[in-house]
């Protein structure tokens, strides 16, 4: 099969940008609070101010806590719409540190399903998805015809080992720990207004690049301080992600196997690989 695996990865990996700080984002403001607190009743005049978990802290010291915290997380849903090497790209995720994972991605007007299950990754995509992978990859109106044909609503069973960018899409732990391979990335921020994400008050930390690119992380206040969101502005990925269902079950069943074609048996059969 002559499915272009890099054009594939490219798609997934920037699912991978747990903090951000790795790459992938597009500008969408998140609601302020201002909107949200016009709607809501006066409080009792005897009601307290809430507790700032953050107060005193720097911008650093508050992303120090967000990556601690998100670091510990056994799961997480990340979704947003992202540009990567040209190409806008919509992604949706559920991870888990025991290596399942599901979720959908849309790329070139295409959509497709990826899941992880039993250390087995799988990968369904629609009829757009399938021609746009095969024009990247070169191949003929003939070819491009027979591999649609062939996955039309089938998953494709991706070999162990055949990319190792792919491998690591499921694979929370190694995810995490790219959130802190440049220390430099959390240094130098400075704090922005308090905000909200899905209702949650979030505060804001906000990194400058110099070639302009603006990095926004938005840091749960109550409960842990989980990341919640990232907003990306100029550079040449820019894009938003949200995080969400920290510590939620991820359930990623392997699908039928009349459902499932092979990709290795499939190339080792064609003579000429995948």
């Amino acid at each position: 099969m002559a499915a272009n695996r890099k054009f594939l990865v490219s798609a997934m990996v920037c699912a991978t940008a747990i903090a951000g700080l790795a790459g992938c984002s597009k500008d969408t403001k998140a609601k302020g609070d201002s909107e949200e607190k016009a709607k809501e009743p006066a409080a009792a005049t005897t009601s307290k101010a809430p507790v700032d978990p953050f107060a005193g802290l720097t911008a650093d010291q508050i992303g120090d806590k967000a990556l601690t915290a998100t670091k510990a997380a056994q799961s997480i849903r990340m979704a947003g719409r992202i540009k990567s090497d040209g190409e806008q790209l919509t992604v949706d995720f559920a991870v888990d540190t025991k290596g399942a994972c599901t979720g959908k991605m849309g790329v070139k007007a295409g959509k497709a399903e990826l899941l992880q299950a039993n250390k087995v990754m799988y990968m369904k995509g629609d009829e757009k998805f399938w021609r746009a992978s095969m024009s990247e990859d070169g191949s003929s109106g003939k070819e491009t015809d027979s591999v649609v044909e062939l996955m039309k609503g089938r998953w494709m069973k991706m070999p162990a080992g055949s990319s190792g960018d792919m491998d690591g899409v499921c694979d929370l732990k190694a995810m995490i720990a790219d959130m802190d391979k440049d220390k430099s990335e959390r240094k130098g921020m400075t704090k922005g207004p308090d905000a909200e994400v899905d209702g949650q008050a979030t505060a804001t930390v906000v990194k400058k690049a110099a070639n302009g690119e603006t990095t926004t992380m938005y840091v749960a206040k109550e409960g842990e301080p989980y990341l919640l969101k990232v907003v990306k502005v100029g550079g040449d990925e820019p894009g938003t992600m949200v995080f969400s269902d920290y510590n939620k079950p991820v359930n990623a069943v392997a699908p039928p196997a009349d459902q499932v074609v092979d990709l290795e048996k499939l190339g080792a059969g064609s003579g000429n690989g995948a």
